[in-house]
């Protein structure tokens, strides 16, 4: 009873925390991500050790949630109007910033003196996101425009680009070296992406039909809470992506229900509580000691990957033609990364064990700093994107 008690009473504090990082991120212009990252950095093992381990091993759970929510709501962004406008953006701008960022790192890391192994590993570690904080700085902001909207696009696909990336870096290095694993990798890639998008699909249809006949409020919050834990269920038992999975829902529901915009709504309205807890959790297992070991290679893979990122949104950007004033912003706003790199690296750990060590190093140590400065940044461009130019017309006052 007393474990239960202490789990419910740090529960309670912490969205009390949540609501301070709310108020104190509006009135010193923070993204509450960061706040929430920082305070669990201090109450956690690396921090005071507060957090008992009963509330630290509840983490992996409400990550898939939280992460579920989130890939629903940015899959609303992926609807036929949206796409019709912002289609061509979100396609050519996501492949470039994947394939810019493998790029440079790779051998910008390589012409460092790294291993060409380990290079294209840290090259295919580099394009993943974390689109949980992104969502939440876009949310924070109340702003919806143009550019948000394709910025909701990005991230809702981005990491299934960066899957496909860290597959064909694998297939890469096998067939470098002379092995054939990497075709079979490619093909589990392909297979995970394709069995989400039909997972998300074959639970999106019947939601979709069920919100149209649902009454708002009450009915319509059951039904988005069954369909997120439904959708994160079942990818985890079939072992595919749920949040491949869960931006297909949303997709799907945005593009057939009636009123939908009513679900997502009801989404938006209970997923900040999880988001509390996740973010919070995620700070807590962050260890930033790791930052203390990265050395040059670390500090190499940070400034690369973020000018590989900034360089890849401008270019594909000016091959997609979207508005000169968004192509600076968009890669700078995807700088947040988080638990799929850290998949990512645990893959890589041990199919190369030999850079094992460096592999998880670099990971851990570089999601501190990109999920701590990477939501500051993002908020900053899109202050700064949503700037009037000189000479552009100044809105209606009336």
């Amino acid at each position: 009873m007393e474990d239960q008690a202490v789990t419910l009473i740090i529960f309670g504090l912490l969205f009390f925390a949540g609501l301070a990082a709310d108020r104190i991120g509006r009135r010193l212009r923070l993204p509450r991500v960061t706040l929430l990252l920082g305070c669990g950095l201090l109450i956690g093992h690396s921090g005071f050790g507060l957090l008992p381990d009963s509330i630290t091993e509840l983490y992996p759970v409400i990550a898939v949630v939280a992460l579920s929510a989130v890939a629903v709501l940015l899959g609303s962004a992926l609807s036929m109007s949206n796409l019709r406008q912002h289609g061509r953006v979100v396609v050519v701008v996501s492949l470039s910033i994947v394939i810019v960022s493998q790029v440079a790192v790779t051998t910008g890391l390589w012409a460092m003196g790294l291993p060409l192994t380990l290079a294209i590993l840290l090259g295919a570690l580099a394009t993943a996101t974390d689109p949980a904080a992104t969502y939440d700085v876009i949310d924070q902001s109340g702003q919806d425009t143009g550019f948000t909207q394709t910025l909701k696009g990005l991230v809702a696909i981005d990491d299934a680009w960066g899957l496909f990336a860290f597959s064909l870096a694998l297939l890469m290095i096998d067939l470098i070296s002379g092995i054939g694993d990497g075709v079979d990798t490619l093909i589990i890639a392909t297979q995970e992406v394709v069995g989400s998008i039909g997972l998300g699909i074959a639970i999106g249809i019947p939601g979709a039909l069920l919100t149209g006949r649902l009454s708002d409020g009450e009915p319509l919050r059951i039904e988005a809470l069954g369909l997120i834990f439904l959708t994160a269920g079942l990818s985890l038992m079939l072992e595919l992506s749920y949040l491949i999975a869960g931006m297909t829902v949303g997709a799907v529901i945005v593009n057939l229900a009636r009123h939908h915009t009513r679900a997502f709504h009801e989404i938006h309205n209970f997923e900040w509580p999880f988001m509390i807890i996740f973010f919070v959790l995620a700070g807590a297992t962050l260890d930033p000691e790791a930052l203390a070991t990265l050395g040059m290679a670390g500090l190499g893979y940070s400034v690369l990957r973020v000018l590989g990122r900034i360089f890849g949104g401008w270019i594909g950007g000016m091959l997609a033609h979207a508005p000169a004033t968004e192509r600076p912003y968009y890669g700078a706003a995807m700088l947040p990364q988080a638990g799929v790199a850290i998949g990512m690296a645990l893959v890589a750990a041990e199919r190369f064990p030999e850079f094992a060590p460096s592999i998880m190093a670099l990971a851990i140590g570089t999601t501190v700093g990109f999920e701590l400065i990477g939501p500051i940044v993002a908020a900053a461009t899109l202050t700064l994107q949503s700037r009037p130019r000189s000479g552009a017309t100044p809105p209606d006052s009336h």
